[in-house]
């Protein structure tokens, strides 16, 4: 999100009228409020400064990073698209369904005790069925 100047002066206005009224409470003198006054907007623009630009600079690395960003994986259709290999594609097609679930659900950042229930099995039998696709595909490959 860009940085916006508008909102943070308010907001370091609203705060700095606070600040003033707890220290004219406290017996300052006005001299000193306005000294503090001048300080902290010092203060504010410099940091406004380097807020607008790390903003800026942000913002175009999120767009170069979608730019860059491969389509995420939902579903098993997704997976087979994204295969660029043959002979992983032949071979995938060949796993059962359940299987490449799993992967899809790997891929997305589920742990295997998150993915036994969504795909109906125990941990213990999602273990093993990466582990006879790994064998599979260490021959394959």
């Amino acid at each position: 999100m860009a940085y916006n100047h508008g909102r943070e002066d308010r907001k370091w206005r609203i705060w700095k009228e606070a600040e003033e009224k707890v220290l004219r409470e406290c017996g300052v003198d006005e001299a000193t409020i306005e000294q503090i006054r001048t300080d902290d907007r010092a203060d504010f623009n410099s940091n406004r400064r380097f807020y607008r630009w790390t903003s800026d600079f942000g913002e175009y690395l999120e767009e170069m990073a979608g730019r860059e960003k491969q389509a995420e994986v939902r579903s098993v259709m997704d997976l087979l698209d994204e295969i660029e290999s043959e002979t992983l594609y032949f071979a995938l097609v060949t796993v059962d369904r359940r299987t490449l679930q799993i992967i899809v659900l790997k891929m997305q950042g589920y742990s295997t005790k998150e993915i036994a229930p969504l795909v109906h099995l125990t941990t213990g039998a999602v273990y093993a069925r990466l582990d006879h696709l790994r064998k599979k595909l260490r021959k394959i490959l």
